[in-house]
Parts: C-alpha cells; structure tokens; sequence
C-alpha cells in the first residue's frame, strides 16, 4: 500500500492544474486499482466554514455540524488522486454514481482531525466502469467518519467482474414533503464553499461547452439541501445516508422532496427519499437516512 501524505490542501490552482492534466490520460478499461491512500494527517474542522457549507445548503446552526460536510474536507484529497499519474480516468467524462455515509460520533468544529482517502473496488456496469473511493475522518486515532464514494467512467466497456448493485428500491409510495428551490448561481455559491468548480456546475455557457443545455447542480449540494429539510433541528450523533444520483437537475430549478418513514434497525429513525422534478415525475437523487 502507498500512502501519499499531503501537509495542507492544495488551493484552486493546484486542483486545476491536476484536473488538466489528467485530461491527458486515454481512457479505457482497467483490470485493477492501485492501492494507494492520501492523507491529511493535520486538517481541522474550522466554524466559518462550516458556517458558509451551512448557509448555502439550507442548515441551521442548531444541526452542528451535518452528517454531509465532513465529505468537503476529502475532496482535495479525491482530486489529488484523480490528478495523480495514479488513476487510470481523467477527471471529466467521470461522474459521481453513488454515495454512503457512516457518521459514528458527532464531530464538532475547532477539532483536529486526520483525512484519508483510499483506492477502493473495481465495478462493472451498464453504462461504463465503476470504481469506488474509501473516504475516511479520524480523531484522536479513532474512525469517526466514513464514505464509500462510487465513481463512473462513462463509455468503457466494463470487463467481468463485481457489478454495481443499488440497494435502494424504486417502487414504495412516497408522498410530497417539501420544494427546493435550486437558483441559477447555486453552482457558483457550492463551488465557493466546496472547491469544486467542475465547469458544468458554474455558468450556462461552460455547461454547454461540455455537452449540456444549462449548468447542473452538484449532486453533493442537492443531497446536503435534502438532508436540510430531513434531519431533526438539532445535531446528530450517530447517521447513515446512502444516495444513489439519477439525473441532472438543471439550473435555476424547483425541484420537489418526497419520502416516507421505515423502520431505521439499529438507529432510532429513518426515511427513504427521493428528490424529483417540480412535477414530481423524474427522480434526481434517491437516498436511505438514517439517524439517532
């Protein structure tokens, strides 16, 4: 296994540069994974930001700090490996397919934390190939966060192998909770706070430039605005979220949340959701909360 340590998050520049060169790479079926992990040995949760993370994804104070947010303090880590001679893809025409999220202890701001990120599995699929990133938060030496982030690489043909599998289902009836607005500049404000300036999510004329009608927003951001309105209005301890993307939610939008209440297991509540369209017809995002 190689580890990567990183002393400080790279800054805007540095993340362009990785994404631009990895545009170099020829993408193509890979048989493995290197098993290679970046660390952030140093990172800390800082308030301010998580006060902005707060006010654009439609938090309160009283919520601490969301289950979501530790997953900003990966990304510079994430991108230093697919900006890494490393990872087989380039970054664009690679799309976040899923994400799980396993909160074990509440995380509270000023803390200093240990970030890593790991190679994960190789998976088949009908649109391209997967491969999944371990995304893990340590404090004190003990796991208090973790993520298997799914990752897709359209138009490969997928050899043999471990398929991707969605365990959220489709067919329960889910009833009208609450619309979400989604304005044109929200893929500008997530950029800002997340780092994640993805030319796709920032203005209509770069989106098309890339193959869509208009910007989209950031899963990541129209997941965390879901989870606003689901979770209770104080913090949590303990929560699992799993969340498969489905299709773009094209800016400026108002898109609509549903779900329905099921038994949480071990934790004291739970909730499946999806956030569809205005109509409430196409789904966006679908997801699995649980919390106590």
């Amino acid at each position: 296994m190689k580890i990567v340590e990183i002393d400080a998050a790279p800054g805007f520049g540095g993340l362009v540069l990785g994404a631009l060169r990895s545009s170099r790479k020829r993408p193509g079926p890979v048989s493995a994974l290197p098993e290679i992990t970046y660390v952030q040995a140093q990172a800390r949760l800082d308030a301010a930001h998580l006060a902005r993370y707060g006010q654009v994804c439609g938090f309160s104070e009283a919520h601490g700090v969301p289950v979501s947010y530790p997953q900003l303090l990966t990304f510079p880590l994430v991108m230093a490996f697919v900006g890494s001679p490393e990872c087989p893809w380039p970054a664009m025409g690679t799309v976040h397919l899923a994400n799980r999220i396993v909160q074990r202890q509440r995380l509270r701001p000023g803390e200093p934390l240990r970030v890593e990120v790991a190679t994960g599995q190789l998976l088949s699929h009908e649109k391209g190939q997967a491969y999944t990133l371990e995304l893990r938060i340590l404090r004190d030496g003990e796991l208090v966060w973790e993520a298997t982030q799914t990752l897709l690489r359209l138009g490969v043909q997928s050899p043999s192998g471990p398929a991707f599998v969605s365990d959220l289902k489709s067919d329960l009836a889910l009833s009208h909770q609450a619309d979400l607005l989604a304005p044109a500049n929200i893929g500008r404000r997530y950029a800002a706070v997340s780092g994640d300036r993805n030319p796709i999510h920032l203005w209509a004329l770069t989106a098309k430039l890339l193959g869509f009608r208009r910007a989209i927003a950031h899963g990541l951001w129209t997941q965390a605005r879901a989870l606003a309105a689901l979770l209770p209005r104080d913090a949590v301890a303990q929560a699992e979220l799993s969340v498969e993307f489905k299709t773009p939610l094209f800016l400026p939008a108002r898109a609509s949340l549903w779900t329905t209440r099921e038994a949480a297991g071990p934790l004291a509540r739970g909730a499946l959701f999806e956030v569809r369209d205005a109509a409430g017809r196409k789904p966006h995002l679908r997801g699995r909360l649980s919390h106590a």
